[in-house]
């Protein structure tokens, strides 16, 4: 709210009292100005009464154009605190024309199972207005519920979260309208498996807040199926990949991604130095390290923020992150660097068990050697049962490195092996 400079807001009476804890840190929003949607006993103001003055004519010099202002939309602030995006009109109608039109399809019930705090309902709603379809939206998430939802609103197209694969499978699991379902960074290996066990077209794709729509893999490519490809460039934009000294790089060669296209964002709200690191003249340095093959098809190799200089070679926390995401009895998990004096970092990797289930330290650590490279296997595991979340529910990585790089007591030290 104090970055923004909001001084109007409009909430649901569930956040009545978050929002009154607030009041008194800033000065700007005052409780006059706050409205309550289903307001109850004490929540303040409701929303029906601005309603109850009737209508009014809007008067203006001129209308909006394609490349004003319409809204600033909050980053998840997975490796440092959350950045807001300056996006314009043209950005919004380009996310939702490219993910309406881009394979042919008429998708006439989507559904929206994440908070609008994502850019992800923004784009499915726009979508939905282009395809003239309905738009379900789910009042909070839940993976348990997510399948009933599909079957009970015959939804034709949903992002796909990877955590409903570990719910047990059912006999009703393909009985879907489904078309099609995005998919982000899932397993190859399990690529497949979510087509048969859902019976749908799943396709990754790629994007971010200040871009929108990146990437995408087009329905017919049903050799990639399985191979970890993001796709190709969605229709508007432009990449290319980059060495660190600038230089554009060629097929099977790793580096930074960047980005250009019309609807970009127009910034960063008052973070200069920020938007100064964040463009390439107009291409804009997404962080993200990338490969292309010769076909071009783009693969995410990991983050430039999130990777573990072990022994001289980039570990990326994602690649490891995904293989342990594999095993059946891990939850979730997230892999962070801590200091090492002989190798400079080692891998610390910490999980969630699947409920009802022990995480074996050894039986982890073998599983991870089938898939990844001597050096990328983790030494250190660390079994939690919950992860510090940002404010849009991602992983706060920050703060995980801020609480083991001090101490690794009560992980367990594959070196030794033994529990420290």
């Amino acid at each position: 709210l104090e970055d923004a400079g909001a001084s109007f807001a409009i909430i649901d009476h569930a956040a009545a009292p978050v929002v009154e804890s607030v009041l008194a840190q800033q000065v700007r929003l005052t409780r006059e100005h706050v409205f309550v949607v289903g307001a109850e006993a004490g929540d303040g103001q409701p929303f029906s009464t601005l309603l109850e003055g009737g209508r009014v004519e809007a008067t203006a010099d001129a209308g909006p154009v394609l490349d004003d202002l319409l809204s600033i939309q909050y980053t998840s602030g997975t490796t440092g605190l959350p950045k807001g995006c300056l996006l314009t009109h043209r950005h919004w109608l380009t996310c939702g024309m490219v993910n309406a039109r881009r394979d042919g399809r008429v998708y006439r019930r989507i559904l929206a199972s994440t908070p609008f705090f994502y850019m992800d309902p923004h784009w499915l709603l726009l979508m939905t207005l282009f395809q003239r379809a309905t738009l379900f939206v789910a009042e909070r998430q839940s993976t348990s519920h997510f399948m009933e939802w599909v079957r009970q609103h015959r939804i034709e197209f949903c992002l796909f979260p990877e955590l409903v694969l570990k719910q047990p499978p059912s006999a009703a699991d393909g009985d879907n309208a489904l078309i099609r379902m995005n998919i982000y960074g899932v397993k190859p290996d399990r690529h497949a498996e979510i087509e048969r066990r859902f019976n749908v077209i799943a396709r990754e794709a790629y994007g971010m807040t200040e871009m929108g729509s990146v990437m995408f893999m087009p329905m017919e490519a049903i050799d990639m199926v399985g191979s970890g490809s993001c796709g190709i460039p969605s229709p508007f934009r432009e990449c290319r990949i980059v060495a660190p000294d600038g230089t554009v790089l060629g097929a099977d060669e790793v580096g930074e991604l960047q980005v250009r296209g019309p609807g970009r964002m127009l910034g960063y709200h008052r973070k200069p130095e920020a938007n100064s690191a964040a463009f390439d003249d107009e291409w804009f340095r997404t962080g993200d390290l990338f490969r292309r093959d010769e076909r071009g098809y783009y693969y995410l190799v990991g983050r430039l923020k999130d990777m573990i200089r072990r022994s001289g070679e980039n570990v990326s926390a994602q690649e490891v992150e995904r293989v342990l995401r594999g095993l059946p009895e891990v939850l979730e998990a997230a892999v962070i660097g801590v200091p090492d004096e002989a190798r400079g970092e080692e891998i610390l990797a910490i999980v969630i068990p699947a409920e009802g289930v022990t995480v074996d330290p050894e039986q982890l650590f073998s599983y991870c050697a089938q898939s990844l490279a001597r050096f990328k296997v983790p030494r250190y595991l660390r079994i939690e049962t919950a992860l510090p979340r940002t404010p849009s529910g991602k992983i706060a990585k920050g703060q995980l490195r801020d609480r083991w790089r001090q101490s690794l007591t009560g992980c367990y030290d594959r070196s030794v092996p033994a529990w420290l």
